[in-house]
């Protein structure tokens, strides 16, 4: 940049707003107040819900033995463009367990089948904390010894480090939807009978370790988010909404700032009464019952208004949602719907509507 351009990259610095921001966020309704966590302020109360897209894009880099290096500047060049518009970058950290090495559910006739070594899977290397299949159509897992428990901390935590160089502002830990953590959480799929199986203390150690690691290397000033099934929906499984809030109440104070709240995938017999709103009252419970987090609410919130009635009620503090951003720009019609006026990034304000459009 030369002396005669600092004016005007001046002007447009002073002039830009977090895309998504309220122009006036004390008259916003609630679903369009800025949220703070730590150092960290949101521009409002949505948020797009990780997805597994089942979508990696692999180069020869990742057969690189130092690929774990290399991974960190893609990243960090997606991090840099959401925060030259004044946007919040987060990352979920996850492990698939006795659920890894199955086909995307939109492969033709292959959907959530195991993938077999012929066509690139690992069967042979599936882990659980116990030899529980899935189903009869996913591998049998490894059961996980207590030294492969504490590399996969590490890793979690390695995974942490790598993801603070690469500029997120948030990490997310996932321990829902019948992955790995959710795995020793709960009773269906977690039959040991060590110090990480049995009593909710001894099946919640793995994801106390995870989170006490992840905040030793994350910085103070970053929130760290916690994804939760809130239930197995399986009638003789005790992994339900009392024992979450007793783990809520147990990460508090390890430096867990959000819990998001999420419901089933731990089991095929599972019986999930899907619809509209239907996981809200799970995160309404944890956010009634544990003073010292924020809560985030997802399930079918699919319009404006639903969102706007989940924050303004006090039944979460943010809403996240997933399917309705495959769909359009949420944001935007949300704030078109409840009429609110909010920043565009400058290449798209022509597309900003008028109030009677």
């Amino acid at each position: 940049m030369t002396v005669n351009d600092a004016p005007a990259q001046q002007y447009f610095v002073q002039q830009h707003a977090a895309p998504g921001a309220a122009h006036d966020p004390i008259t916003a309704p609630a679903l369009f107040q800025p949220l703070t966590i730590r150092g960290v302020t949101f521009a409002n109360r949505i948020q797009v819900s990780p997805m597994c897209m089942f979508s990696a894009h692999p180069t020869e880099r990742h057969r690189n033995p130092t690929s774990h290096l290399v991974h960190i500047a893609p990243l960090k060049r997606i991090s840099d463009f959401v925060h030259y518009h004044d946007g919040k970058l987060g990352i979920q950290l996850a492990h698939a367990g006795r659920k890894a090495c199955m086909y995307a559910p939109f492969v033709p006739d292959l959907g959530r089948g195991l993938v077999p070594e012929s066509d690139g899977g690992w069967p042979n290397a599936v882990v659980a904390p116990s030899p529980v299949q899935w189903d009869e159509s996913m591998a049998m897992p490894h059961e996980l010894s207590v030294d492969e428990i504490k590399d996969l901390v590490q890793a979690f935590a390695d995974a942490a480090a790598r993801c603070e160089k690469a500029g997120f502002d948030v990490v997310e830990i996932h321990g829902a939807h019948g992955y790995l953590i959710h795995q020793f959480l709960s009773p269906v799929s977690n039959a040991r009978t060590d110090t990480y199986g049995g009593s909710l203390e001894n099946r919640a150690r793995f994801l106390m370790e995870i989170v006490q690691a992840v905040r030793a290397v994350w910085p103070a000033e970053k929130p760290v988010f916690l994804r939760l099934s809130c239930t197995d929906w399986v009638a003789d499984s005790s992994w339900d909404i009392d024992e979450v809030i007793e783990v809520a109440k147990m990460v508090a104070p390890l430096g867990v700032d959000v819990l998001d709240c999420s419901t089933g995938g731990n089991h095929p017999k599972q019986k999930i009464p899907v619809g509209p709103l239907y996981q809200v009252p799970f995160a309404q419970r944890v956010k009634k019952a544990v003073q010292d987090l924020k809560v985030v609410a997802v399930g079918l919130i699919t319009t404006a208004q639903e969102a706007n009635k989940v924050v303004e009620e006090g039944k979460a503090d943010a809403v996240m949602l997933a399917r309705e951003f495959l769909r359009d720009g949420w944001v935007y019609r949300a704030a078109h719907e409840l009429g609110v006026e909010v920043a565009f990034i400058d290449q798209y304000r022509a597309g900003k509507r008028r109030p009677n459009m």
